[in-house]
């Protein structure tokens, strides 16, 4: 009871000085739509209940996540006032496995309610969602690019600063987390210009280059050789220059065997994907 009155409060958007709780009636109004039968609808709100988990399923609360997508496609964005609530309730769920499911259909929620709606009552879920457990944080980092690539610019680059903080894992064996970490920045190079790309992920991608696990070096030579790609094709040639000399020192002059073996590797894959013209290859 606590809790939904605390979200409730968070989440209002009335000023602080007026009387920001909603009558009985009008929080029931709120609920109502004409898309599908009220009593349907109102049994499935009903899932988030303590008491259901408890008497019904100790899952109820899983299910209702699980559907979550559905419902609101059926409901249309328009009608997303009736699951506000709800979502945000499961969001918070003490249950990991419920946040978890919540974090894979994220990006498929946002699909559903539009930019606008979006931003405002998705993005803040989003964000709990980046420092949750790892099992939460690996649903929104397999569909990341899915989700940046609907917000507006500016918002999307907030998040250049927090793409470095997914190298850090609850277990540093997790070595399946940075893997997709490579892929989704492969993705992400078509979202930020060439500075950005410089600045926040060429960094990550040479620290992925060097990690322990060989799954993981194999998708970061694509990465950089895709990230060569992209730069050279930019308007300013010294970012796609200054990166290559960064591959020279860094690994072509690297006192480790391992380091070396990495430059002839990413030299062949930005070789066999035809990244740079021959005479600038050379």
């Amino acid at each position: 009871q606590s809790m939904d009155s605390t979200l409730h409060y968070i989440h209002n958007d009335s000023d602080l000085s007026t009387n920001s709780s909603f009558s009985p009636e009008e929080e029931r109004k709120s609920k109502v739509q004409d898309v599908v039968p009220q009593a349907l609808l109102d049994q499935y709100l009903s899932m988030t209940d303590p008491s259901r988990a408890q008497t019904v399923d100790t899952e109820i609360a899983k299910h209702c996540a699980y559907s979550l997508p559905g419902v609101a496609l059926t409901l249309g964005r328009q009608n997303w006032h009736c699951l506000k609530d709800t979502y945000e309730t499961l969001a918070s769920d003490m249950q990991w496995k419920v946040r978890r499911t919540l974090a894979f259909s994220i990006h498929e929620l946002a699909v559903i309610l539009g930019d606008q709606l979006t931003a405002g009552d998705l993005v803040p879920v989003f964000n709990g969602f980046l420092k949750d457990l790892d099992e939460v944080r690996i649903g929104v980092l397999k569909h990341l690019h899915d989700f940046l690539k609907l917000l507006h610019v500016d918002k999307r680059r907030e998040y250049l600063y927090q793409l470095q903080e997914f190298l850090v894992t609850d277990n540093s064996r997790n070595w399946r987390f940075r893997a997709e970490l490579a892929e989704q920045l492969i993705l992400l190079l078509d979202l930020y210009s060439a500075r950005d790309i410089y600045d926040y992920l060429r960094p990550i991608a040479f620290s992925l280059c060097a990690d322990k696990v060989s799954s993981v070096r194999w998708i970061s030579y694509k990465l950089v050789s895709e990230m060569v790609k992209k730069l050279y094709m930019a308007s300013t040639p010294t970012f796609v220059i200054d990166l290559m000399n960064e591959l020279v020192e860094k690994f072509c002059r690297c006192h480790k065997w391992s380091g070396r073996q990495t430059f002839v590797f990413i030299c062949q894959t930005i070789s066999e994907d035809d990244c740079l013209p021959m005479d600038q290859f050379a």
